[in-house]
């Protein structure tokens, strides 16, 4: 009677809480890239399955019951494995995944791209660019090492940065002053994104658009076909109702 739920998201943490306060037995899988994470309350697994097969082996192992796949948007390889996992092995598969910002009341001035070339491509002519693509994404722009990028990640990345480069280390959420700081301070002329959604990180997006800082959004992947909820209340009653019809099983 196993709540198994990947990803280190706010929201995967919400639910590990509200689970946890129900007296069910949550199991919290981080990949292990952050170096200081915010742990969830719960049990707690740290690194990689090995794949499909070893989530697959994983879900059989830990009697897990239902697994809710609560990791980032973008973290498009889990979500597959995890997809073909729960296929693979019949357990319940339930997606946990933030409203993006499509429907921003700002969305529809900003250029929307598919991926991180595109992006780079559509801000060529940028002169002091702002780069909120998270560190994994970095190495695509080390191109403009002729150009003052200003870059904010949580962790450092592992492979040198241009020296006319500066990087901010700092975890969100993130409050519309400190955002608007940020692109005075480092007369910021292009925000380069992702769209993350939620709201811990859209201060950005409306510091930019009262500065005239023109923004450029990459779209969400496409995530695998199932169940999609928005919200961690209605993950919660889907695990419930997962865990109660197995106990009656």
């Amino acid at each position: 009677m196993t709540v198994l739920i990947l990803g280190g998201t706010a929201e995967a943490r919400d639910l590990a809480a509200a689970l946890v306060g129900d007296d069910r037995d949550v199991i919290s899988s981080l990949a292990g890239r952050v170096r200081d994470p915010s742990l969830p309350v719960g049990r707690l697994r740290l690194g990689g399955f090995g794949g499909v097969a070893g989530l697959a082996d994983y879900l059989r192992t830990s009697q897990v019951s239902a697994l809710v796949d609560a990791t980032h948007p973008f973290a498009t390889h889990i979500s597959g494995n995890a997809a073909s996992a729960a296929a693979q092995t019949g357990i319940p598969l339930l997606r946990l995944e933030r409203p993006g910002w499509a429907d921003h009341p700002r969305a529809s001035s900003w250029t929307w791209v598919p991926d991180v070339e595109a992006a780079r491509a559509a801000g060529e002519r940028s002169a002091r660019p702002f780069l909120t693509i998270g560190r994994q994404s970095l190495e695509a722009f080390l191109p403009w090492a002729d150009r003052p990028v200003t870059a904010r990640v949580v962790d450092r990345p592992d492979f040198t940065l241009p020296t006319c480069w500066t990087l901010l280390t700092s975890r969100g959420p993130y409050a519309y002053p400190q955002e608007r700081r940020i692109l005075i301070d480092h007369r910021i002329d292009l925000l380069i994104t992702k769209d993350s959604g939620g709201s811990h990180t859209a201060a950005k997006l409306d510091a930019a658009a009262d500065l005239h800082v023109a923004v450029v959004i990459i779209a969400r992947p496409v995530p695998p076909q199932g169940s999609v909820v928005a919200t961690v209340a209605e993950a919660k009653a889907w695990c419930d109702t997962q865990l109660n019809d197995a106990r009656r099983a």
